[in-house]
């Protein structure tokens, strides 16, 4: 079984490349990355073949798709500020990228396509847990783009009947997690700031809350997903209905220190949502025997990580 990874270079792209070369089933798995935000030593010492490239070229994308059961589109433009600076760039990257990787399958033999979604389409929707029959209200373009890049994975599999599977990622983190870019995810600028005894920066009170899940916990769902051929005419929450406040975390981190870590409150960013947590009903019954992996130990194999690695000293990318 042939595997295409879009995106396999990034931070759950190269977690997925490795896991999948562990499965008896996966006999080749090759990688689509322009290395915009991924790395080449994220592969290291995977047998994965990496194509350098755009998925907006479409030439790059028939050579990549050719043979393969299943496409796992990760590619994308990422962050909500980014796209807040960029708006057009994440359109392009996260709408008609998946757009032309969905028309790239349709032109093989029912390969099935896995779209990684964002829990920020929810977008200012108070209710909580967040359920997939919310009516959807994206604040920012990146938001907007990902809301755009389900339904087209949605519509493509009602029209040319082929098997998808729309996941609506909330906030990952884990392992190959980049924190060298301005737009760096929460928990990676966290660990960084920590290891390098510098304040931890907050944009806002700290009272925001997110649904945290494990880059494992992830991988778990993507490779059963492959392995059993799993679609679905809905888009399904993926994550496990926690809540966390960015304080929360703090805490959490100075156990893991063992010291504690001054913060750094900034502005409030313009589209960042104040409050998640997924109602994590839908991917249960579709993946009953999942068990994630808790907040604590997913931190802490996270900081071990960041702290052997130091990924902070790579060039800063994006």
């Amino acid at each position: 079984m042939k595997v295409l990874v879009t995106g396999g270079a990034g931070f759950i792209g190269a977690n997925l490349v490795r896991r999948l070369e562990t499965l008896s089933q996966i006999t080749e798995v090759v990688v689509v990355d322009d290395l915009t935000l991924g790395f080449r030593k994220n592969l290291t010492g995977t047998d994965a073949t990496l194509i350098e490239g755009s998925i907006l070229d479409e030439g790059i994308l028939t050579e990549a798709i050719a043979g393969a059961s299943t496409v796992v589109h990760l590619a994308a433009r990422s962050s909500v500020p980014r796209s807040i600076d960029e708006p057009m760039a994440a359109h392009d990257n996260n709408a008609t990228g998946t757009a032309l990787v969905l028309n790239a399958a349709r032109q093989t033999d029912d390969t099935q396509v896995i779209v990684a979604s964002s829990s920020s389409v929810y977008g200012s929707s108070e209710v909580l847990p967040k359920h997939e029959g919310l009516a959807t209200r994206p604040i920012s373009p990146y938001a907007a783009s990902k809301l755009a890049a389900e339904a087209y994975a949605l519509a493509w599999g009602h029209c040319y009947d082929i098997p998808v599977l729309a996941l609506r990622f909330f906030n990952v983190f884990g392992p190959l997690q980049s924190s060298t870019h301005s737009y760096a995810a929460v928990i990676p600028a966290f660990l960084a700031a920590a290891c390098q005894y510098q304040p931890l920066p907050i944009h806002g009170d700290g009272n925001q809350a997110r649904d945290f899940t494990y880059v494992d916990s992830v991988i778990d769902v993507l490779c059963e997903a492959i392995t059993e051929r799993k679609s679905h005419t809905e888009p399904v929450n993926l994550a496990f209905g926690s809540q966390v406040t960015l304080l929360d975390l703090v805490t959490e981190l100075e156990t893991i220190f063992d010291r504690e870590l001054p913060v750094d409150h900034k502005p409030a960013r313009a589209g960042d949502i104040y409050r998640s947590q997924a109602d994590s009903s839908l991917l249960m019954e579709l993946f009953p025997r999942l068990t994630p992996t808790d907040l604590a130990a997913g931190l802490r194999a996270t900081a071990e990580w960041f702290e052997s690695t130091r990924p902070w000293e790579d060039q800063i990318k994006g």
